[in-house]
């Protein structure tokens, strides 16, 4: 496999004195009938070297568990609709900026965090302090995707949750494969990212977050959900 950056992306980073690869893997479109191990193995199992680093998005993980509902599913109550007009919306993703984003967040979080989340928020933003939200409704309010320009159909109408038991899911992948490397489930976008399960210690995930900064897997059409981590 040659190591090709996605446009606009450095191929090569250097964190804490050493430098990295990050390879993205291009693929098909992952679909909800899709099982996770057989895409894996299809896409990364000839590509990944003892020593590397194999990290997968969340949206893949989650729509293979099942967690992507088309947007006209979704009936959003009227609390998710007054909520979803006090989230800063930005060009790199929806977020809860929208009512049916906003109701499944209520629906994953419960709705006693979410309102206790925008209260805080709602205060501490007007001193200037900003991802109090996002802090208190924790990694499962973060991670759900709503529709934007740049999302590949079907999912440019559609909610997709976060994954659940993505710790698990990336040790059954690095046993999938048969070891010798590091597994992460991972949220990366341009302004910023998560590791929401990995194989690896704090530290480890403190750095990884530090290697995918400028998210080198991109934000639209890529089609690249998966990516190694190569020490060069």
């Amino acid at each position: 496999m040659s190591a090709v950056p996605n446009d606009g992306k450095a191929l090569t980073v250097t964190v804490d004195g050493a430098t990295f690869e990050r390879i993205p893997i291009r693929t098909r479109v992952v679909m909800p009938a899709d099982d996770l191990d057989a895409f894996i193995r299809e896409y990364a199992a000839d590509v990944v070297q003892p020593g590397d680093l194999l990290f997968v998005t969340e949206k893949i993980v989650a729509i293979t568990q099942g967690r992507s509902y088309p947007i006209d599913s979704v009936q959003p109550r009227k609390l998710a609709t007054f909520l979803s007009k006090y989230v800063t919306k930005t060009s790199y993703g929806i977020g809860l900026g929208m009512p049916e984003t906003m109701e499944m967040a209520l629906r994953e979080c419960g709705t006693p965090r979410i309102l206790f989340a925008a209260a805080v928020a709602a205060v501490t933003k007007a001193f200037g302090r900003k991802g109090d939200f996002y802090r208190i409704a924790g990694d499962k309010a973060r991670a759900i995707d709503g529709p934007t320009s740049g999302t590949i159909p079907p999912y440019n109408k559609a909610v997709v949750l976060g994954p659940e038991r993505p710790r698990e899911v990336a040790a059954h992948l690095q046993q999938l494969l048969g070891g010798g490397f590091d597994v992460a489930v991972v949220d990366i976008n341009d302004i910023g990212g998560n590791i929401l399960g990995s194989t690896m210690d704090k530290a480890g995930e403190a750095r990884l977050v530090r290697i995918l900064r400028d998210n080198p897997l991109g934000q639209g059409h890529q089609s690249t959900p998966l990516g190694i981590v190569r020490p060069s």
